[in-house]
C-alpha cells in the first residue's frame, strides 16, 4: 500500500495516529502548509481531494499562482569524478550536461515502463 494519494497534480502523504486513531496528512513538495485528516481510508481521499480543490481555490481568491508538486528542477550531488565523465559524455553527444542527464533519466524510466 503506498503511502500517497494523488489528485489534479498534487501528492499528498498519508499517515496514521493510533493515538487519535485518526489518518492524516499534507500535501507534498509546495511551500505552503496544508493538511487534512479523516477517520477512514474513503473519507481520507475525499478530504484530500477537497483540500486540493480548496488550496487551488483560495491561491484564486488571493490572486497568485497555486503552487506545483514538480517544477522540473532538482539538486543531484554526484562525486566530483562522475561529474567530469558525465561532462565528457554529454560533450561527445554534443549536449549540454542538462539536456544529457534528462536524455538519460528519460531512457531509464522509459525501459522500466516498457
Amino acid at each position: 500500500m503506498a503511502n500517497t494519494v494523488e489528485y489534479n497534480g498534487y501528492i499528498g502523504s498519508i499517515e496514521y495516529s493510533s493515538e487519535d486513531k485518526c489518518f492524516f496528512g499534507k500535501l507534498e513538495m509546495i511551500d505552503d502548509l496544508v493538511t487534512f485528516e479523516a477517520d477512514n481510508a474513503k473519507e481520507l481521499e475525499s478530504n484530500f481531494q477537497n483540500a486540493v480543490d480548496e488550496y487551488i481555490k483560495t491561491c484564486e481568491e488571493l490572486q497568485r499562482e497555486p503552487q506545483k508538486t514538480y517544477k522540473g528542477v532538482f539538486n543531484v550531488r554526484v562525486e566530483p569524478a562522475l561529474h567530469r565523465q558525465i561532462y565528457i559524455e554529454a560533450k561527445k553527444a554534443g549536449m549540454s550536461l542538462n539536456a544529457f542527464v534528462q536524455q538519460v533519466l528519460k531512457n531509464k524510466i522509459m525501459s522500466h515502463s516498457a
